[in-house]
């Protein structure tokens, strides 16, 4: 199914269309008139009719009808020794004439059956040089078109002053292809669908398997090295004169499609905004990266690419994240000059200090990541690894096996670093990747992704990690759950929202990361200070950040807690208390307890006990990580066993659930999803299971003569 494409947003302020088919379209390859195809093409056009479109018809054909039905009579007129003579070519305007009758005729008696009216209006190359005919053609026109007529142009070969239908591509136009560029332009028209018998405007010869279509023209691109084929096989242009056409009438501002006329509804679809043929416009060559290479090319891309790097060896894709690794500390001072410059650009912007936080790379950053993504690379291989081995009859055996998901899709927002993680994660775990980063990173994220495809071999193909750079695109790549299978937002609580509310595709992430430190009567006060400083300051900005500090309420009015207290504050964290909180200690009440500050700043709340603790977690947090603070075992294993997060922790900061720190090498986020992972989601995360099945002839047969034994087998057997 095709995709609405953004770049084709125009379509919503069309009023007056022209549309021209081509002879390839109108007859067969014996020369008769197709009766299915414009069959086909008058109730699309009665469709857009009905739909209040002015609809303009410029028809090729008749030049084909005329020389086949002359034919017809030149044999059945003609004896049989003059049959034996040498035949001369038939005049090619006497073929015109006749074959006008017959092709109006038959336009006349379709959409009669639609209940639609037609009217024939030829045209020829000197009508153009009299003003009062241009004037006179708008007066008809207008009149036609509110009448509901459908206005059917073509040129009056019959009568024309070239030397022949086929020959003489000079005057104001030359053939029906820039005819109806000329009409588009003299009528105002606001599109132009040029039909065809292909698909649309190729790199190549559409026959040549090299070729690939071309979805938007690029005149500065694409003039150069595109290959034009044969012409048409009974027309007088071909793509050339369609192109030429196209050129000519996008330059003036009119959008132009090209696309097979050989499918039953490619009209409406263009109409629909539909991403088919190839289309020319005005402004093309501002269009973003995307405009070019869709969004579906892009996902089948990382599909393929994908499936290549899974056919490779463990050693050689563990090469490919050594040789990233190298590439990125050799590329350190660029890098950091691209992010420099974001960094610089957000905060000349006004962006929030948190956000600018996340956004710049710290010295020493890019040989983390690097050496990160070595660890990654001598990790145990993940794909392909043999989960369960079982007999199920003698001779009959199953393993079931670590697989990658296929194609992953990440949004996140600020983080550049974030891109090397997840590029590194896919890569480990036989993943094709689309990344799409905040526009506050572009920089950051072109060089990064620039660095890490440069070091992908040419056998897997750089699309195996493709860039999203336009947020325009994520609405088309959310619906394509076709061809990705996961999409992980990271980013604020809005961006994940949306995005789950947007896609059929799985959602795996968290929409808050809002953390609780809670800090029981029996904790060692001293741990507890140094536990939430780490939790609140190490890095506020974070999703792992404490966010809310609950305290059993024997602690209120303690020196110990007025100690933690004032240190907090002298860290410049702003505290703001519950409802409990803020009248007890007379504290600025915040507005919700279910608040993601990402800043120096927390929530403060008092309750009565362990279970109390619990409740308000499960109320106000997000199911991310929570922690107690706690020298009582028992109480501290009812808080393990009775908080539902995603990671629950005692006696440490917040701030160890990261895929780093568990071990995991880096991660594509954190999830509190309940399915497929949960928490830090490292390389197991993006891997599902399959089934291999070997036996030697085995068959069901309605489980008859089958006996099944079941049985486990070591796994290295």
């Amino acid at each position: 199914m095709e995709a609405v494409d953004s770049t084709r947003a125009f379509v919503k302020d069309v009023k007056r269309v022209i549309i021209k088919v081509g002879t390839a379209v109108v007859t067969r390859g014996d020369g008769r008139l197709a009766l299915g195809r414009l069959g086909a093409l008058c109730e699309q056009i009665q469709e857009l009719n009905s739909e209040g479109y002015e609809v303009i018809l410029v028809t090729s054909g008749a030049v084909g009808v005329g020389r086949q039905r002359l034919r017809y009579r030149r044999l059945i007129n003609s004896s049989f020794a003059d049959l034996q003579k040498p035949q001369m070519e038939l005049d090619g305007k006497a073929c015109a004439a006749v074959g006008q009758n017959g092709l109006m005729a038959l336009y006349d008696t379709l959409f009669s059956q639609l209940d639609v009216a037609s009217a024939q209006l030829l045209v020829t190359d000197n009508d153009f040089r009299d003003l009062d005919f241009r004037r006179q053609l708008n007066e008809t026109v207008k009149t036609l078109a509110s009448l509901k007529v459908i206005p059917i142009f073509n040129e009056n070969d019959a009568v024309s002053t070239r030397k022949a239908p086929y020959e003489d591509s000079s005057g104001i136009f030359w053939d029906n292809d820039s005819l109806s560029a000329l009409l588009a332009l003299e009528l105002k028209a606001d599109l132009l669908i040029l039909l065809s018998d292909v698909e649309g405007l190729y790199s190549g010869p559409p026959s040549d398997p090299n070729s690939e279509l071309i979805h938007t023209y690029v005149k500065e691109r694409h003039e150069q090295v595109i290959t034009f084929g044969d012409k048409s096989r009974v027309g007088r242009g071909g793509m050339t004169a369609k192109v030429k056409a196209a050129v000519y009438a996008a330059h003036a501002g009119i959008p132009v499609v090209i696309t097979s006329g050989f499918a039953a509804d490619n009209i409406l679809k263009v109409l629909n905004g539909k991403r088919i043929g190839t289309l020319f416009h005005r402004d093309a060559n501002k269009w973003g990266p995307l405009g070019e290479v869709g969004s579906r090319e892009m996902a089948v891309a990382a599909r393929e690419s994908s499936r290549r790097l899974q056919a490779i060896s463990s050693q050689e894709r563990s090469k490919i994240l050594m040789d990233i690794a190298d590439a990125l500390e050799a590329n350190e001072k660029l890098i950091i000059a691209e992010n420099e410059a974001d960094v610089a650009e957000a905060q000349q912007a006004g962006y929030e200090k948190s956000l600018v936080s996340r956004l710049a790379l710290k010295p020493g950053k890019v040989s983390s990541l690097a050496n990160a993504i070595r660890v990654l690379a001598n990790m145990e291989e993940p794909v392909g690894r043999v989960m369960k081995r079982t007999e199920l009859s003698e001779g009959l055996i199953l393993e079931k096996l670590s697989s990658p998901l296929g194609v992953l899709l990440i949004i996140f927002e600020s983080r550049p670093d974030a891109l090397v993680q997840i590029a590194s994660l896919a890569i480990r775990s036989g993943n094709g990747l689309l990344l799409k980063g905040g526009k506050e990173a572009r920089r950051s994220n072109a060089i990064l992704h620039k660095v890490i495809t440069s070091a992908i071999p040419k056998n897997v193909g750089e699309g195996l990690i493709g860039l999203v750079t336009t947020r325009g695109e994520i609405p088309e790549l959310l619906k394509l759950d076709d061809v990705i299978d996961l999409v992980i937002p990271r980013g604020s609580n809005k961006l994940v929202s949306q995005i789950k509310a947007s896609t059929k595709i799985p959602v795996l992430g968290h929409a808050d990361g809002i953390c609780h430190v809670y800090v029981d009567k029996s904790a060692n006060m001293g741990m507890a200070k140094q536990i939430v400083l780490d939790a609140k300051t190490d890095y506020p900005a974070a999703c792992n950040a404490m966010e809310t500090l609950l305290v059993h309420k024997e602690l209120v009015q303690t020196s110990a807690l007025n100690d933690l207290i004032m240190e907090l504050q002298v860290k410049g964290v702003a505290i703001f208390g519950g409802p409990r909180t803020s009248s007890l200690l007379n504290i600025p009440e915040a507005h919700s307890l279910h608040h993601e500050y990402s800043s120096l700043a927390c929530t403060f709340e008092i309750v009565d006990d362990v279970y109390a603790a619990i409740d308000h977690i499960h109320q106000h947090g997000s199911a991310h990580t929570d922690c107690i603070i706690t020298e009582d075992s028992e109480v501290a294993e009812v808080f393990l066993n009775g908080v539902d997060s995603a990671a629950v922790f005692h006696n440490a900061s917040t701030r160890f659930c990261d895929g780093f720190r568990f071990g995991l090498g880096a991660e594509v986020g954190i999830s509190t999803s309940r399915i497929h992972a949960r928490g830090p989601v490292g390389v197991e995360g993006l891997l599902t299971t399959r089934w291999i099945g070997r036996g030697s002839g085995h068959v069901v047969n309605g489980d008859k003569g089958v006996v099944y034994t079941h049985r486990d087998l070591a796994l290295q057997d």
